[in-house]
């Protein structure tokens, strides 16, 4: 188990898994030590500058927003936030859970190697929280031990190739080449943009948008994310004022301890407040953009060992944020559209529920809508510019929560009734096997898995197979 808990730790962190695949390709072309170093180097320290990023923002200025968004217009219900959900799983299913992500990940391998998915999927907490998933959601089928195991590596390996390769005609059109493709299991919700993106073909894209000569500053990301931001701040922080809930208990708002302590002899005035936490997100989008340009040519670089040696073709797949440099426009109206989405998704779950039949009510989580938010917004811009992005990421934020809202039966039997997934392959998968778990157990389960993961791979190696031999038959 001590030798398990470090290979999970070494892993599930994402900077030295990346690191040491940067190390791993690098070496196997043979480069010199002071190239290799460098590489790896750089590696790391970008991915720990684009996890700060996404920290930063988390911890402060998004959950501080979402709590004040609740409150301040009195919303109740099942908020969507993967960590907390993951966090209560691992209590439960820690074991199991490393395993079953070990196993995924040389699935993944296995699956790049010998099937046409040649990806590489590398946002080891996205592996993490999906391996917790299955883990669960099996576990209903009656599967444990080895069973459980076997299963649960067989999709997740089988997930890690499929959500990339659903995104690769959009990821080649944003990037404008194969270097890269997209490691997040929001995967499905940035399809469905892409798709409505293609709606509106031809429309001007997010970053050729003119300005008038006064507002050429606006082209400026940090600026115009900033006071993009001061207008929501100041406008739901002076909702939840003007509600009174603030000074009537502010020790609820556990995201702004030592901030906004209004009512107390402490108190910052909370349009100080708003316009602090606003540059503070800008800062975090900053950071993020900040660590993607350090690591964008340094993985791509060394992934040319690892796809020459090792996984021919092999293409890595990193988390949401590396297309973010692409359209920073793109990812501050996607957050807003589908943040939209998501209010009015809630909306229309409040009068299912009072008119039709009793629905979880799923409060818009800011972390998701941002994260997944913003990159459903480029997906949607690439196809259709400006209204493939507002479009396009509205319906993402429609999605997610009608989608975490049919999850919500699996999720509140397995007793997290208070919280659920925010990332639409999460669901999916959730309410698939969730349900499938529960009509079919044992054995033929584990075979369902294990027979879905071997497809992709038996035909590549048909398929290959094939072309070996007619290649040999026009030779001869």
């Amino acid at each position: 188990m001590a030798v398990l808990d470090f290979v999970v730790n070494v892993l599930s962190t994402p900077s030295i898994l990346v690191g040491l695949l940067a190390l791993v390709g690098l070496a196997l072309q043979k480069k010199p030590v002071e190239d290799v170093v460098r590489g790896t180097v750089r590696t790391i320290v970008g991915f720990l500058v684009l996890t700060a990023g996404s920290s930063y923002l988390q911890s402060g200025s998004l959950n501080a927003f979402g709590e004040l968004f609740n409150y301040a217009f009195d919303m109740q219900g099942v908020l969507q936030n993967s960590d907390a959900v993951v966090s209560l799983a691992l209590t439960q299913f820690g074991s199991s859970t490393a395993i079953i992500m070990c196993l995924g990940m040389l699935a993944n391998i296995v699956a790049a190697r010998f099937s046409h998915l040649h990806y590489i999927f590398l946002t080891s907490q996205h592996t993490l929280y999906m391996a917790a998933m299955l883990a669960v959601v099996l576990s209903v089928g009656g599967l444990d031990g080895w069973a459980l195991y076997l299963a649960g590596g067989c999709l997740l390996g089988l997930v890690m190739v499929v959500s990339p390769a659903l995104l690769q005609p959009t990821m080649r059109k944003i990037t404008g080449g194969d270097g890269m493709a997209m490691g997040h299991f929001g995967g499905f919700g940035y399809w469905v943009s892409a798709q409505v993106g293609k709606l509106f073909r031809g429309g001007r894209s997010t970053e050729d948008v003119r300005f008038p000569r006064r507002l050429v500053f606006l082209r400026d990301t940090t600026v115009s994310v900033t006071l993009t931001m001061v207008v929501l701040f100041v406008v739901v922080t002076g909702a939840a004022v003007g509600r009174g809930v603030l000074s009537e208990d502010p020790a609820r708002f556990s995201a702004l301890s030592g901030l906004l302590n209004v009512g107390t002899e402490t108190t910052t005035n909370w349009v100080v407040w708003a316009l602090t936490s606003a540059a503070a997100f800008a800062g975090g989008v900053y950071i993020i953009l900040a660590g993607v340009s350090l690591i964008i040519g340094e993985i791509q670089e060394a992934f040319k060992g690892i796809a020459e040696r090792l996984v021919p073709g092999a293409v890595p797949c990193l988390d949401c944020p590396v297309c973010f440099t692409y359209a920073p426009n793109a990812v501050v109206i996607g957050f807003l559209m589908s943040f939209l989405g998501g209010v009015v998704g809630l909306g229309a779950l409040v009068l299912i529920n009072a008119n039709v039949a009793p629905v979880a009510l799923i409060l818009p989580g800011v972390v998701p809508h941002f994260f997944c938010g913003a990159t459903a917004g480029v997906f949607g811009n690439t196809w259709g510019g400006v209204r493939g992005c507002v479009a396009g990421a509205f319906v993402h934020g429609l999605l997610i929560t009608f989608l975490a809202a049919a999850c919500m039966p699996v999720m509140g039997a397995l007793g997290f009734a208070g919280t659920t997934y925010g990332d639409a392959d999460f669901t999916i998968v959730g309410i698939l096997f969730g349900n499938l778990a529960q009509y079919v157990g044992g054995l033929p389960l584990v075979a369902i898995c294990v027979g879905l993961y071997l497809v992709p791979v038996l035909y590549g190696v048909v398929a290959d197979s094939r072309s070996r031999g007619e290649k040999d038959s026009r030779t001869a």
